[in-house]
């Protein structure tokens, strides 16, 4: 029990950094100058009481704490359930399918999630890996890394957006059932909410990749 609670408020701290990682990804549609302005604002946040780029670090070790103890709650749980399933004979058809669902949403899906964090700040955050040249300018990493000419890696960005999708959908039904929210007389809306939630953000993440390939959002 311990160990799902874990995942369900790490899983929390994870949702709410995309979706607040999201509504700054969207400033993007306002230009080059809010976008870098936001990007800038970050690093002094909390300034000064906190010295530059302060709370960027609080954040990142947090967020690194979460994933760990995310990852780590999920490899033991995994490891458990397929000890103790050993012993069964077979399930029912739809328990399988359920089975299969969350398996590939959560597990496969988490790999090709942490697969793609790993390229996204090598690409986006310390401009390391730069498609279409590399600048001091976020707003010009975003716009020079998803021109038609990187296909290959605006596809990246939604097949692993998706993937997150579909993991944030399941993660909130589980982390609901886990924190004792998951009623009888609540699922309808439970479920309701983490489908909202899951395509806002799956959305709202894909919208500036795209508009930049099929050229809505540019450099001039």
């Amino acid at each position: 029990m311990a160990l799902k609670a874990a995942m369900a408020v790490t899983g929390a701290i994870l949702v709410l950094y995309l979706i607040a990682h999201m509504y700054g990804n969207l400033k993007v549609f306002l230009g080059q100058e809010a976008f870098d302005g936001y990007a800038e604002g970050l690093r002094d946040l909390g300034y000064p009481l906190l010295p530059h780029e302060g709370f960027l670090w609080i954040a990142r070790v947090v967020l690194l704490t979460a994933v760990l103890i995310h990852i780590y709650c999920a490899v033991v749980l995994t490891r458990r359930d397929n000890r103790a399933r050993g012993g069964v004979s077979r399930y029912q058809v739809t328990k399988r399918v359920q089975r299969t669902y969350a398996s590939y949403t959560m597990r496969w899906g988490g790999v090709l999630i942490a697969l793609f964090v790993i390229f996204h700040i090598l690409h986006l955050t310390v401009n390391v890996i730069a498609p279409g040249g590399a600048s001091d300018s976020p707003y010009e990493r975003l716009v020079n890394g998803f021109q038609p000419a990187y296909w290959y890696v605006t596809l990246f960005y939604v097949a692993a957006v998706i993937a997150a999708g579909f993991h944030l959908r399941h993660g909130i039904w589980s982390g609901a059932a886990t924190l004792g929210a998951n009623k009888a007389d609540r699922q309808g809306k439970i479920n309701v909410v983490a489908v909202a939630i899951a395509l806002v953000v799956t959305v709202g993440f894909l919208l500036p990749p795209l508009a930049v390939t099929f050229g809505l959002v540019s450099n001039v």
